[in-house]
């Protein structure tokens, strides 16, 4: 059950809109004198940081529908219904997270939080029925950023009363955390000025990407649904390395009580907005570029088919490239988060003391954040520009972290590859009799190679790559796996192994890797975890 609203529409506004501004501005939904506002409102806040501080508080206030799903809690899949579990930890958790989201909204507030506090002091000491309405609804007009805030600080503070009523009671069933949750994700989405609900929406004042060269290779994507979909996965996983800032923020910050329920929230946006990209691409990206291939070839006046059929041709590959560089992003995101959540984070409702969690983010986060640059530079790659080259992560530690885990994920797909060819030889020697047969290994080494293997022949340059995916798209045309279908994968296969391990030696040689050792066995655990999915 997937508390996030669902993604706003998509689709492109007019031919004339730029899609990566306009997901910039419109994904949120306010209108254009409201923008204005928020940005006017923005631009003259008296506040040190002032991005990071209202970052922070749209992640803690995303959370209220993000943490009400516990598909996005960390640890390993439960056997026993939600309905049978008890959510007095996380809902202690929800406490101290909105603590810390007063404490920002305060910060936003300046002068005015101090009237707020008094003006809610009043409405409980006032005797008069029609006074106290009156002073009710003084906090509940937002024609204001400014007066959305104050709405937005009433609610949280009366949400968090509610909250410490509910942790009385000796245990939390699901249906009353949700409840709370759910109370508070009707003010928030009624908020005109700070609603951050909707999944995969995007703010300017925190989410610009600053690489020109990646802002120009979005620009510069033909059709209108690739252009959309490439500047959407580039601004999801953009925005999900800041959630990892974020995240270490919180590592480095001084001890302070509250910090798990902070971090568990987040950690909740950042499993739900990465699920979001990664449903959408799967299933959306193919239909929406065919549509707009489609589109496309119809607009052609028929006297020009002839003359435009190789231009044709070549736009169509080029849109299957894209489309399997998106579905390689989308598995691979969805193999990199469930390990990070069901192996390395605990789950909300342990007793986990806030050394253990620190130790355990710090782990996610140096596995995640190396697999979402990884994605970023592979999505360069697809399109035709060497990202790394031009320093989108320019700082010698992230080149290093980079390489470290291409050089981790080549040894790791080089295992899987000779293991799927020595189990196909093995199965095609012994099955003589049968023309074709169900191999269930087939299968799962193509998933496999979805998420792992297509962005390795991608970011490497490999010179057999359309003989590679030629032979690879054989094996997916029917659940039957044709025998001579399978001797032309299996040589492939041995060929591009052989290209792996050459690649893993010139990786290795790396200048920032320098005096780097491999980790054999570390990656043979991440491996095992991995295949145990």
């Amino acid at each position: 059950m997937e508390s996030v609203p669902p993604l706003r529409s998509l689709a492109p506004t007019g031919a004339d809109r730029d899609a990566y501004d306009d997901l910039l501005t419109s994904t949120r939904g306010l209108q254009r004198d409201q923008r204005a506002q928020r940005d006017f409102w923005f631009m003259t806040l008296p506040l040190e940081a002032k991005d990071d501080v209202l970052f922070e508080l749209e992640v803690l206030l995303k959370s209220a529908a993000c943490f009400a799903n516990p598909r996005n809690h960390p640890g390993p899949p439960r056997r026993s219904p939600v309905v049978a579990q008890d959510f007095r930890q996380p809902m202690m958790l929800v406490r101290d997270g909105l603590h810390r989201a007063v404490d920002l909204q305060r910060q936003l507030l300046g002068t005015r939080d101090r009237a707020l506090v008094f003006q809610r002091y009043l409405e409980t000491v006032i005797p008069e029925d029609s006074t106290r309405t009156r002073l009710v609804r003084t906090g509940e007009t937002q024609s204001t950023p400014e007066e959305s805030l104050v709405a937005l600080r009433t609610s949280v503070s009366s949400i968090i009363e509610i909250v410490e009523g509910t942790l009385r009671a000796p245990r939390v069933p699901f249906r009353l955390f949700y409840s709370v949750l759910a109370t508070l994700q009707r003010d928030i989405g009624r908020n005109v000025f700070f609603n951050p609900l909707t999944a995969l929406e995007f703010r300017p004042e925190f989410d610009r990407i600053k690489n020109r060269q990646v802002i120009e290779l979005i620009r510069s994507v033909p059709g209108e649904e690739a252009h959309r979909l490439v500047a959407l996965t580039f601004l999801s996983l953009f925005r999900m390395l800041r959630y990892l800032r974020l995240l270490e923020r919180g590592l480095i910050a001084p001890r302070r009580r509250g910090y798990a329920g902070r971090t568990h929230l987040v950690l909740s946006v950042l499993r739900s907005d990465a699920r979001a990209l990664s449903d959408y691409l799967r299933r959306r990206s193919g239909s929406l570029l065919a549509d707009s291939f489609e589109r496309d070839l119809f607009r052609v006046p028929a006297g020009d088919l002839a003359h435009r059929a190789a231009h044709l041709r070549a736009s169509g590959h080029r849109l299957l490239g894209v489309k399997s560089a998106l579905e390689g992003i989308a598995g691979n995101l969805r193999l990199e988060m469930r390990r990070a959540f069901h192996h390395d984070l605990p789950p909300p409702d342990t007793s986990t003391s806030d050394a253990d969690l620190r130790d355990a983010v710090q782990i996610a986060v140096g596995n995640l954040r190396p697999a979402i640059r990884g994605a970023i530079l592979f999505l360069g790659k697809a399109l035709g520009v060497s990202l790394e080259d031009d320093g989108v992560f320019d700082d010698e530690a992230a080149r290093r972290e980079t390489s470290e885990r291409l050089r981790r994920d080549i040894w790791m797909f080089a295992q899987i590859v000779r293991a799927f060819s020595s189990k196909a030889q093995h199965t095609s020697s012994e099955d003589r009799w049968a023309p074709v047969y169900n191999f269930q290994f087939v299968r799962e080494f193509l998933a496999y190679f979805r998420a792992m293997g297509y962005p390795l022949l991608r970011a490497s340059d490999y010179p057999r790559f359309d003989t590679f995916m030629y032979a690879m798209s054989r094996l997916e045309d029917t659940d039957l796996v044709d025998p001579t279908r399978l001797e032309d994968a299996i040589d492939e296969c041995m060929a591009f192994h052989g290209f792996l391990l050459q690649l893993f030696d010139d990786i290795s040689r790396r200048d920032v890797l320098d005096g780097v050792p491999f980790d054999r066995r570390a990656a043979a655990a991440t491996l095992k975890l991995y295949l145990g999915d």
